[in-house]
């Protein structure tokens, strides 16, 4: 058993809006009262992949999720179990025995809507009678709703899908993000003028709508840019169908191949299109790029 005792966030959080957060907050401050560590325990594939037999789309993947918990939230550590039919299946009452020996939980915090175990029989209310019964501290957050509706990952993912991106971040309560190394491209943005750096959406996770995006560019070495971000299939350069995700990052000229970075979508400037040439690209670029100044300027 881990000597350290915890207080413990339970969930998918995929995203990690701000009903999320409203776990993360209630996590740590029992952690502070209780002298425990404040941690999230998640599931590296989501449950309804094995329950309902087919594929979610994800607003991040695994590496997204850990690095927004830990960055946000005061979370000092984030605990991947494999979810498999062994967990799927397992009773709930032997799912929360194991947590809590393996990990020492002192304090599980769920959302009202948390079901698990054997056909989904765990329910946050029987969670809660359980730690009563075991000592444990439990705390169910109620539904988090703004603007009259409930957020959750699932709306989230059709406002990005929609290209909504200012709304999406509203109910995420942080900007969507992606983080990836940068990949060598064809270097026809240099040769523009407009040098851009190539980034790929994990499989798996949701493809925000093509076109082009005010967006941030955080680097390594903790400085932040604003950039212009497409996201498409670069109809005027390539006949590939392959989806990427290129910046240009505004008043900069660093060479990044290799490098970490997270690219934050602020707003959906324009739809992706195919141009004559590269000259009326380059143009178009450069429209994009003083459009994505005045957007930043304004907030």
């Amino acid at each position: 058993m881990n000597e350290q005792k915890r207080a413990i966030a339970l969930g998918f959080f995929d995203g990690v809006h701000i009903g999320h957060a409203a776990l993360m907050s209630r996590t740590c401050d029992v952690a502070e009262q209780i002298g425990a560590l404040p941690s999230v325990l998640t599931f590296d594939v989501h449950p309804d992949t094995l329950v309902h037999g087919h594929e979610v789309p994800l607003l991040n993947d695994n590496a997204g999720r850990k690095e927004i918990i830990s960055r946000l939230f005061g979370i000092e550590d984030v605990v991947f179990i494999h979810f498999n039919k062994e967990i799927m299946h397992m009773p709930w009452k032997q799912f929360v025995d194991s947590i809590i020996r393996e990990l020492n939980v002192a304090w599980i915090v769920v959302g009202h809507d948390f079901t698990f175990g054997d056909r989904g029989e765990g329910n946050a209310q029987r969670l809660c009678g359980y730690c009563e019964e075991l000592g444990i501290g439990c705390d169910v957050i109620p539904a988090v709703t703004k603007d009259g509706i409930v957020v959750s990952s699932t709306y989230i993912r059709e406002l990005i899908e929609n290209g909504e991106m200012e709304k999406a971040n509203e109910y995420l309560g942080h900007p969507h993000s992606l983080t990836d190394t940068v990949h060598t491209g064809f270097k026809l943005g240099t040769k523009m003028g407009t040098p851009t750096i190539n980034m790929f959406f994990p499989r798996g996770v949701i493809i925000p709508r093509f076109g082009v995006y005010a967006a941030k560019v955080h680097l390594d070495d903790g400085s932040c840019h604003i950039a212009v971000t497409n996201i498409g299939i670069r109809p005027t350069v390539s006949e590939t169908k392959s989806v990427s995700v290129e910046s240009y990052i505004l008043d900069f000229d660093e060479i990044l191949y290799g490098r970490t970075v997270r690219v934050e979508f602020y707003k959906h400037l324009r739809e992706e299109r195919k141009f004559s040439d590269f000259e009326e690209l380059s143009k178009q670029i450069r429209r994009d790029a003083e459009e994505t100044r005045l957007y930043f300027e304004s907030k």
